[in-house]
């Protein structure tokens, strides 16, 4: 197993030493604007931006591993790091495979599940969710929680219906807010899934969902609308499934439409592991970071199995001969960026801390508030 995790990368550390200096000039000059924290974060952004080649920016919009993506070595900029939740900091695994690493000091509090969590009808329970998971996925350098779910309950056969806000749309937009907040003032950003339409677990890969727009915008997206436009959430997960034939994660009504343009979203769009299926929607219909997707480097004849993900050397081959275009290659950056500057190279963040005494408090109180007695 590569080395990944604590300390990320040599050169992230420079970066982020210069950062910590107050941005004031060294001996070889003043620092670079998107070192600068004191400077306003889309200034740095594009200063980066602007610093960074074709191959660089293609680059960070994909994975390099299991639950990483690459950051700008040659800039300092360093890695992101997803984990699993929302309900707990999912245990290390190997680079390259789902098999747990085997650490010793990536024990987590075990949180109650998120249906749990809606049950209290208390948004001051979810704050406190939020705050103990945040500060655990902080502690353990994570950037990006994949978590909460805000899908809605619509079949007691959906195996995820335990990890969402149940099965009322005004609760769920209530109850998701203060938990997206509570993460992110760890620097840790909240990334909102599985947006949209993921209600069921039969056929989810190729089911085109059928609704119509007043059940889609009454039942299903409220809660998604809350975490953007009041939560603030730093990310979205697109869902496996299809809706206007166009799978979830490259659909350009929900993403494009809905979320970037009606809900002025400027986080990004994360996939779902393996909820990429094409290069030319990825490119054009809303996609920022494409995690999961299953390929094979030998198969595909190359030794980086990563580097044959849609949104890494298609795209770039794509780019390359003008069939993509470079406007939307840089938004695509511009969102990365802004959140690698909010997360990974956030130095005011606070340390977090792992399984201590006030989250399995935290944990208990929730459970308590939210145990329900039936009576037949």
């Amino acid at each position: 197993m590569k080395n990944k995790i604590l300390l990320k990368s040599l050169a992230g550390l420079c970066a982020l030493a210069a950062v910590a200096c107050g941005g004031r000039p060294g001996p070889q000059g003043s620092v670079a604007v998107y070192l600068d924290e004191s400077q306003p974060i889309e200034k740095r952004v594009e200063d980066a931006l602007s610093r960074m080649t074709l191959e660089e920016k293609v680059a960070i919009l994909h994975a390099q591993s299991k639950f990483s993506s690459a950051g700008v070595p040659r800039l300092g900029i360093p890695e992101v790091w997803c984990t699993d939740g929302p309900h707990g900091i999912r245990p290390e695994v190997l680079w390259d495979e789902w098999d747990q690493a085997g650490w010793t000091n990536d024990s987590c509090t075990a949180f109650p599940a998120l249906t749990c969590l809606a049950a209290t009808w208390n948004p001051e329970m979810s704050a406190l969710y939020g705050k103990s998971i945040g500060e655990e996925a902080r502690y353990r350098e994570k950037d990006i929680l994949l978590g909460p779910g805000v899908n809605i309950y619509r079949t007691p056969l959906n195996g995820r219906n335990f990890e969402y806000m149940g099965e009322d749309p005004y609760l769920s937009s209530r109850m998701v807010v203060p938990y997206i907040e509570e993460v992110q003032k760890n620097g840790v950003a909240a990334c909102v899934k599985h947006f949209a339409l993921n209600n069921q677990e039969a056929h989810r890969h190729g089911i085109d969902v059928e609704v119509d727009d007043r059940a889609l915008n009454e039942i299903y997206l409220p809660a998604f609308k809350a975490a953007v436009q009041e939560g603030g959430a730093w990310a979205v997960m697109g869902a496996y499934n299809k809706y206007k034939g166009e799978h979830c994660c490259h659909n350009r009504y929900l993403l494009n439409d809905i979320l970037k343009r009606d809900w002025a979203f400027d986080g990004v769009v994360v996939s779902d592991w393996g909820g990429t299926h094409d290069t030319k929607q990825a490119a054009e219909n809303g996609l920022d970071m494409e995690f999961g997707s299953w390929t094979d480097g030998l198969s595909w004849g190359a030794s980086n199995a990563y580097d044959n993900y849609y949104l890494a050397a298609p795209y770039l081959d794509m780019l390359r001969k003008g069939e993509a275009s470079t406007a939307t290659l840089d938004d695509k950056a511009r969102r990365v960026l802004r959140l690698i500057f909010r997360t990974a190279m956030n130095t005011r963040k606070p340390f977090g801390s792992l399984n201590s005494p006030e989250h399995l408090a935290a944990a208990r109180r929730i459970a308590g508030e939210g145990m329900v007695l039936l009576k037949n």
